[in-house]
């Protein structure tokens, strides 16, 4: 890793909580191929105890609203595959008949 970087360092100080929150700086998390991921947003949700004690034990206290998020991109992917695949299958029925 003898690339030198393409930004010029202006200060050495170590980075603190107020560059963060005044804006000068802004920590994204990277893909595997190294693009930014986009940013969460911050919602209120309410849900059952039955369920949040559920995601928290499955993953083990830590995590567990990235789970929720997982879930639901999860229910979503495969909302979607369910449409396509009904919808295919309705097109060879018609083709069928």
């Amino acid at each position: 890793m003898n690339k030198k970087s393409t930004t010029k360092i202006v200060d050495d100080a170590p980075i603190t909580q107020n560059d963060i929150d005044s804006g000068q700086l802004v920590l994204r998390k990277r893909g595997a191929g190294g693009a930014v991921l986009p940013a969460k947003r911050r919602i209120n949700i309410f849900l059952d105890s039955a369920t949040l004690d559920y995601f928290k034990a499955k993953a083990g206290g830590r995590g567990y609203q990235t789970l929720i998020n997982d879930t639901l991109k999860q229910a979503m992917q495969s909302e979607s595959l369910e449409t396509v695949v009904r919808n295919t299958i309705r097109e060879e029925l018609r083709k069928a008949a």
